[in-house]
Order: C-alpha cells, then sequence, then structure tokens
C-alpha cells in the first residue's frame, strides 16, 4: 500500500513554523550591539559643582543626530545645548547650560551601533545632593513597538528569501540540471528572489522610523528615507537591491534559455551561469557582513570575508536542501529526482557544512571571545542551541545519505531487470509475422454497415430501371460519407484514449515512485532535515539581534568598574575612569585613577590600566599630570612606578591648593599609536 504523505508533511511543516514562531515571540524587540560602557558623571554619582557637559563612552562607534544626547532637569526640562560631538574613540558628548541648579539630573540617549542595530537608555546624577525628579526615563524601548515588529518581519523574510534563491539555484546548477524545466522548482527560486527583493525595500523604507520615532506614520517620510541612505545600512540595502536586478537576469536565463539549450550547449553555458551566480551571491551575502556584525569589533577585515563564506555556506546547505525536498515531492513522475543527483548534493552539503563549521568557530570566537560568556550571556546560550541544531541536522543528513545509497542499488537492479525483460520481449515479437486479425465480434462502423447495405440493394435492382441506379448511386455516396465521418470520429476517440493511457501510465508511474520504500525513506529523512532547517534559521536570524557576549562582558566589567569607583568616592578618595584609544592595533582601554584622600597636600595615586574586557592592560608608557587652569598652576607632573601588569602607584604626591583639577593621562600602547586623555576631579 503507497504510504499517506501530504498529511504528515503538512502536520510537520505547521510543527516546525509554530516552533519556529515560538523562537520569534520570545527574541527581544531590539536587542543593543553597542553597550555604554562608561559615563561622565558616572550613573547615580553625586558632583559638587555642575559639569560642563556629559560624555558617554561605548564599546563601539555610534551614529548620533541632534536628539541622540538629551539630559534634563529635575522638572524635565532639556538643559542640554547644541548637538552631541563625537570626542575621540567611542566617546561621544553634549555640551549643558551654565548655572544648573542642584537636584537630580536625567541623561538619555538613543544611537544607532554600528552594527546597525538602535541602542537606547538612560542613567541619572546629581549635582549638590539627590532629588526627586518627575523624568520618566524614556530611550529603553528604541526599536520595538509596531515598526520594530515589521521590521524583525523583514529580516526574517530576507535571509529566507536569500537562502531559498541561492540555494536553489545552486542545486540545479550543481546537481540536478534537468530540474531547470521542473515547474515547482522554478516556482521556488523565484519566489526566493521575489521575497528577498519585498523585504529589502520594506527594510529601506522602515529603516528611519525604526532607528528613531518608532512611528507608523514616519514610514514613509521622504527626509528620514534621504537620511537613511547616507548610511553605511541604507547604502547596503541598495547595493542589495541593485544585486537583486542581476539576480533576476540570472534566474530568467537559468530557467529560460538554459533549460531549452541541448547536454552539449548546456556545458559552456553552465561554467558562465555558475561564475556570475557566484559573484551575485556573494555579493549579497556581502549586503549583510557591510552593515552588521562582520563590520565591527574584531578583525573587521578578516570577519566580513569569514562571514560571506558563512552566509554563502548556510544558503547551498539549507536552501538545496528546500529544493530537494521540493522534487522529491512536486516533481512530475516523468521527471524524477535521480540518485546521482541526490549524491550531489550530499557532496555540495558535505562541503557546506565544513564552510560553516569552520567559519562558524572563528564568529564564536570573535563574538564570545570567552568560555563565561559562552555560558552566561544570551548570545551564547543561542550560538549553543543553534551548534545543537547543526549537529542535529548533521545525524539526520546521514540517515539521508543511507536511503540514497539504496535507492541507487535499487535504481540499478531495476534497470538491469528492465533490459533483460526488454531482450526476451523483443525476441517474442520479432518471432510474430503477418497481419493482425481484427477481434472477434467486433462491430463494424454503422455509417459503413449503411452503405454496404444500400449499395447491395442498388445492385439488385440494376436491371429495373434508371431511377434505381440513381438510387443506388446516391446510397453509396452516403456510404462513403458515414465511412469518412466513422474515421473522423476513430481518430478523436483514439486521441482521447491515448491522452487517457498517457494519465494512468503517469498515475501509476508516480505510485510506483511514491510506494518505494527507500524512496519514500529518502523524502522522509529530507523532510526531518528540513523541519530543523526551519529552526535553525529562526536561532540564527535571532543570533544576529542579539548582544554579542564579548560586548556584554565589557559593559558588565565597566559597571563594575564604575560601581568600585563610586564605593571608593564615598570614603573621600576620588576615582576616575579615562576611556582611551591610540587608534592602533589593541589600542582601546580604559585608565582607572585613584586617588587619596584627594586633599591638599600628599596624596596616595594608583592607576589601573584595562583592556575592554577587563583584563589588566600593561601600556608601553604611562604620563599623568595635574593642572589648575583657573589659577594657571601646572601642568604638575607625575611619574608613578610600575607596580605590577597594569598597575602603578606613586606616594606623597603633592596638590598645593584647592579648586577643580584638570588630570590629563597620556597613554602609549606603540611606538607610534599614543592619545591623551583627560578629565576634571575636585579637591578639597
Amino acid at each position: 500500500m503507497t504510504p499517506t504523505i501530504t498529511p504528515r508533511v503538512r502536520n510537520l511543516v505547521l510543527l516546525f513554523l509554530a516552533v519556529a514562531c515560538a523562537l520569534l515571540a520570545g527574541a527581544a524587540p531590539a536587542s543593543a550591539h553597542a553597550a555604554l560602557t562608561g559615563s561622565d558623571p558616572r550613573q547615580g554619582a553625586v558632583v559638587a559643582q555642575a559639569p560642563a557637559q556629559v560624555a558617554l563612552t561605548f564599546s563601539e562607534e555610534v551614529a548620533m543626530n541632534g536628539d541622540s544626547l538629551r539630559v534634563l532637569d529635575p522638572k524635565g526640562a532639556r538643559v542640554d545645548t547644541g548637538k552631541p560631538a563625537h570626542v575621540s574613540g567611542t566617546t561621544y558628548s553634549v555640551r549643558l547650560r551654565g548655572g544648573l541648579a542642584k537636584g537630580t539630573y536625567t541623561v538619555t540617549y538613543q544611537v544607532v551601533s554600528a552594527d546597525s542595530h538602535p541602542v537606547g537608555g538612560a542613567y541619572t546624577f546629581s549635582i549638590g545632593a539627590p532629588s526627586k525628579t518627575a523624568v520618566v526615563a524614556g530611550g529603553q524601548d528604541v526599536g520595538g513597538g509596531f515598526v520594530g515588529w515589521l521590521y524583525g518581519i523583514g529580516r526574517y523574510v530576507s535571509y529566507a528569501g536569500f537562502i531559498v534563491l541561492t540555494g536553489g539555484a545552486a542545486f540545479v546548477l550543481a546537481c540536478w540540471q534537468r530540474g531547470a524545466g521542473v515547474r515547482a522548482v522554478q516556482r521556488l527560486v523565484v519566489s526566493g528572489w521575489v521575497a528577498l527583493t519585498a523585504a529589502t525595500l520594506a527594510l529601506l523604507l522602515l529603516r528611519g522610523s525604526y532607528t528613531t520615532s518608532g512611528k507608523a506614520g514616519d514610514i514613509f517620510d521622504l527626509n528620514l528615507l534621504g537620511e537613511v541612505l547616507q548610511t553605511k545600512t541604507g547604502a547596503a540595502l541598495v547595493s542589495r537591491l541593485l544585486l537583486l536586478a542581476a539576480a533576476a537576469l540570472f534566474v530568467a536565463v537559468l530557467f529560460g534559455a538554459y533549460e531549452k539549450r541541448e547536454a552539449e550547449e548546456k556545458r559552456d553555458l553552465t561554467f558562465g551561469l555558475a561564475i556570475g551566480g557566484v559573484v551575485v551571491a556573494a555579493g549579497l551575502a556581502a549586503s549583510w557582513a557591510l552593515a552588521e556584525h562582520a563590520s565591527v569589533g574584531l578583525q573587521p577585515g578578516i570577519a566580513m570575508p569569514v562571514d560571506v563564506v558563512h552566509l554563502l555556506a548556510v544558503a547551498a546547505w539549507l536552501g538545496g536542501l528546500v529544493a530537494l525536498l521540493v522534487a522529491l515531492y512536486r516533481a512530475p513522475a516523468d521527471t524524477p529526482v535521480e540518485a546521482a543527483a541526490v549524491r550531489r548534493f550530499s557532496r555540495l552539503a558535505f562541503g557546506s557544512v565544513v564552510a560553516l563549521v569552520a567559519t562558524g568557530i572563528y564568529q564564536s570566537w570573535r563574538q564570545v571571545g570567552s568560555w563565561s560568556a559562552l555560558t552566561g550571556t544570551r548570545y551564547g546560550q543561542l550560538l549553543l542551541i543553534k551548534a545543537g541544531l547543526v549537529l542535529l541536522m548533521v545525524a539526520v543528513a546521514w540517515f539521508s545519505r543511507r536511503w540514497t545509497g539504496r535507492l541507487a542499488d535499487a535504481v540499478t537492479g531495476g534497470a538491469a531487470a528492465r533490459t533483460a525483460t526488454g531482450s526476451a520481449t523483443g525476441s517474442g515479437r520479432g518471432s510474430v509475422t503477418g497481419p493482425r486479425k481484427a477481434p472477434v465480434g467486433a462491430k463494424k462502423p454503422v455509417g459503413a454497415r449503411t452503405g454496404a447495405a444500400d449499395g447491395e440493394t442498388g445492385g439488385d435492382g440494376a436491371d429495373e430501371d434508371t431511377a434505381g441506379e440513381t438510387d443506388s448511386g446516391a446510397a453509396g455516396k452516403a456510404g462513403a460519407a458515414g465511412e469518412a465521418g466513422a474515421k473522423a470520429g476513430d481518430s478523436r476517440r483514439a486521441a482521447q484514449l491515448a491522452r487517457q493511457r498517457a494519465a494512468v501510465d503517469a498515475a501509476r508511474q508516480k505510485r510506483l515512485r511514491d510506494g518505494d520504500p527507500n524512496r519514500f525513506g529518502l523524502r522522509r529523512s529530507v523532510l526531518m532535515e528540513a523541519g530543523v532547517a526551519v529552526v535553525l534559521l529562526a536561532v540564527t536570524t535571532v543570533l544576529t539581534q542579539t548582544e554579542p557576549g564579548r560586548t556584554e562582558e565589557e559593559a558588565k566589567a565597566a559597571t563594575a568598574s564604575s560601581s568600585s569607583s563610586a564605593a571608593s568616592s564615598s570614603t573621600g578618595a576620588a576615582a576616575l575612569d579615562l576611556p582611551f584609544d591610540t587608534g592602533g592595533q589593541n589600542g582601546r582601554g580604559v585608565v582607572r585613577i585613584d586617588l587619596d584622600p584627594a586633599r591638599v597636600g600628599a596624596n596616595e595615586l594608583h592607576v589601573y590600566a584595562q583592556r575592554p574586557d577587563g583584563k589588566p592592560f600593561d601600556v608601553a608608557e604611562l604620563k599623568i599630570a595635574f593642572t589648575l587652569p583657573a589659577q594657571k598652576i601646572g601642568p604638575l607632573p607625575v611619574a608613578p612606578d610600575h607596580i605590577t601588569i597594569g598597575h602603578w602607584a606613586a606616594d606623597g604626591v603633592q596638590i598645593p591648593m584647592a579648586g577643580d583639577w584638570e588630570v590629563a593621562v597620556t597613554v602609549r600602547t606603540s611606538d607610534i599609536d599614543q592619545v591623551t586623555v583627560t578629565k576634571n576631579v575636585k579637591i578639597g
């Protein structure tokens, strides 16, 4: 009995879609990929005098507009003036009005990280003493709401469209060239192109509202669209649209001229399509690499090409798997998927998995950075889930490979049997000679019988009179016409019977094909692979919207450092955090200065240099100088002694006068990479 497949297909697809939707529902609407690692004044700090500006330091460069940084007084009125300025490295500041009253002030920020994701947050500091504030901190929900939901859907659809378009075309060219003429495969690849194109246009329109107001009414704001086109993400989306135009030409040739060529003519065209397809697919993958995780952080020059290879490997594996599944279920009976095509795809999938694992290991190290981040951050946990799904797919693919081998053996054995049977049948037919006899009891056509009867009647009355001869001739003509009509009816019936026989033969071949246990087993295992692939795609897309583990740990380390500094400050000592970036390789870090008791006279100075991940950092050279601009005193240089890795100290540092002193720290990380950072400290 032929196994019933359609209900199983429907149930499994619904199950996997439900799992994917559950993963989508659990994803945060906008996860920050740039983290706030420092601020001046610090969060929760109480300063004696009103600062001239507020400075924020992020884990990576960010994009800002005029309202990205706002400082609000206890009543909610803005006290910042001018547009935010880029100070140095990843530090940005906004100036404040003079003469600010005592109380608690709220700093809100809404920026776009270098990997294209919006980041928002808020914190408070106080002048003189804390007070009540009427401000409800906003900005934390940036990238959420209805527009954020639409933008997230657009990202999922764009990834899925790219995978189906690229992987389906690769499956046809590299594994099953006969599939270029299969309607179901054509519809699959074209639907991937349509989905990717529509999603890219939607993302371009949604981008402005997504990174600013989040209002649906701003989706078609041409001013916002113009601003988006000037950003890195906007340029990447426009480039993707241009490449999709080239992809449309590729698809038209693949399913048009290519499908109609003879086998020998296809060889040269196959090579040309393969080269052009790889170039277009790599360009599409680069449109993601240039605008997201790979373009920022450690080693972007290596990370971007690695990310392109990673995306192409995913598309070749998962997209080819979907194309194989469609071919197994929807290919017509006269164009079945050969075992050789499945074997070729198996080799392609194996190569893709090898590339996927190699590039995935590098990306994991780059984005996670430590074992603690692998298990202690959401990004690391999602990465472990993704790795588990990849292993599961490899295991299911192993079963598919076994079914492919059995199917190939069955096809070979069946072909040999058919060859032997055909030889015997041909010998038997060759021995039969002579014309076939009409079946017993076969009826003649009505017209022929009538004509024959009339002819006989006319013949019997030929010797009676001339009128009888005339009647006889007329009857003979009528009989001939009836015979011609019978022949025409026979040809129509023959054509109809031929079509019926062809339909019956096709249905019989389909039943035989579907009833083959080896083919059915292959279908079932490939369907399981496709189901796991749906979940894998959902996890991967959520992963691209999640803050990398390395960044999250850097933010935690900066918060801990800030907290420890605030604690020491409450005991009478002054603590300063000065982020620096010399611009060279490994040139970023934070210098922390502890000055005790931060009063006129002798003070004890400790200096700590740390990398962004909080580890001690032995810079090549470190200099410190104190200046009191109000009294034109200084700079007073201090040469601290190196104590241990990342730690310098000096005793008896003399501060001659109270006031608002400027501390300048010069950091040199190589022979040519050097920077000076400053911060004020109140000396009582």
